[in-house]
């Protein structure tokens, strides 16, 4: 989606650590206009939350990731350079709230915030390892790792080496999704690095293999214009891809697509079907995170977040579904 302009961009960091207060409105209907529905292709509507805050730097959520099995404590960041860190409150199955948030400034190996350095503030995609966490930044198309081990989100980063294709992705289209590959999987020990819209030569989206047994650089095959927002990879081998597409005309409208890891290799064209489809008719936003869950009962849960780009048209949605068998 179109972003405000830098001026406005760089109103909205957290010079410092800071506990906040987010509030929460429930959304009880994916469909307002069909209130009974709660399937949507192979996803089915649990919940799901309009996230509001009397702090300034809450919002333009770009990146989410779970740092427990049980769907509870999160780790998210924002495309203004700022950590945030809570816990997802439940009743029963559905969303509640937000707990013990706090905001912090994503920082240097210095040990400073990262927007102290102009353009260094577009942190648009997040991956984790355990305690090691990669973080993409969009305009200057880098990815920097942090040991949470080393004081949680008071670590400091470092800049990780990466093929210089990376850096010459678009400028404003870069690095949209990090998704790091777990053991037992195939490709595992690879951080995969999705553009938004970085195209090759036929028009498909270009995407990475950083590390990893066959480092190197494939396609996603691009269709209905969709740009890549995010991605998480399921224990059944799936890359689930968060796809968008915004017009002035229309609107927005999200998708969810599956490409089986397994086609994944150097120099690959990998395509897969799409699962989910929505548009302004149901609750989105603009969504551009996506994590997943497993329950005590086997269901994958999925959750997805909204940046707001801070503007008071948009909002920040917490959305959960599950999918389908």
């Amino acid at each position: 989606m179109a972003e405000p302009p830098l001026t406005s961009q760089i109103e909205h960091v957290v010079a410092a650590p800071v506990s906040i207060e987010v509030n929460a409105r429930p959304i009880p209907n994916f469909e307002p206009r069909d209130r009974a529905r709660t399937r949507f292709g192979s996803l089915e509507y649990r919940s799901g939350l309009v996230l509001t805050s009397p702090h300034r730097g809450f919002g333009g959520l770009s990146g989410f990731r779970f740092l427990d099995t049980k769907g509870e404590r999160f780790l998210a960041i924002s495309d203004q350079g700022t950590w945030f860190t809570g816990v997802i409150r439940y009743s029963g199955n559905k969303l509640a709230g937000l707990d013990d948030v706090e905001a912090a400034p994503v920082l240097n190996a210095a040990g400073r915030p990262i927007t102290e350095k102009r353009l260094w503030y577009d942190t648009e995609s997040l991956a984790r390892d355990g305690d090691l966490v990669y973080v993409g930044l969009e305009r200057v198309n880098q990815i920097m790792r942090f040991d949470l081990s080393k004081g949680g989100t008071r670590a400091r980063g470092e800049v990780l080496q990466t093929p210089p294709a990376v850096r010459k992705l678009p400028y404003n289209k870069g690095l949209e999704a990090l998704v790091f590959v777990p053991k037992g999987q195939p490709l595992s020990g690879t951080l995969i690095a999705l553009s938004e819209g970085g195209f090759d030569a036929d028009g498909n989206l270009i995407g990475f293999l950083i590390g990893g047994p066959t480092p190197g650089q494939f396609s996603i095959r691009r269709t209905d214009q969709q740009l890549i927002s995010d991605a998480v990879l399921l224990p059944s081998g799936d890359l689930l891809i968060l796809e968008r597409k915004f017009s002035w005309f229309t609107g927005v409208d999200i998708r969810v697509r599956a490409i089986p890891l397994k086609s994944i290799a150097p120099g690959a064209v990998v395509d897969g079907p799409v699962l989910f489809k929505a548009d302004l008719g149901q609750e989105i936003d603009n969504m551009e995170g996506i994590d997943a869950h497993f329950t005590p009962e086997g269901e994958t849960v999925l959750t997805l977040v909204s940046d707001d780009n801070f503007s008071m048209l948009q909002r920040t949605l917490l959305l959960q579904f599950t999918l389908a068998e």
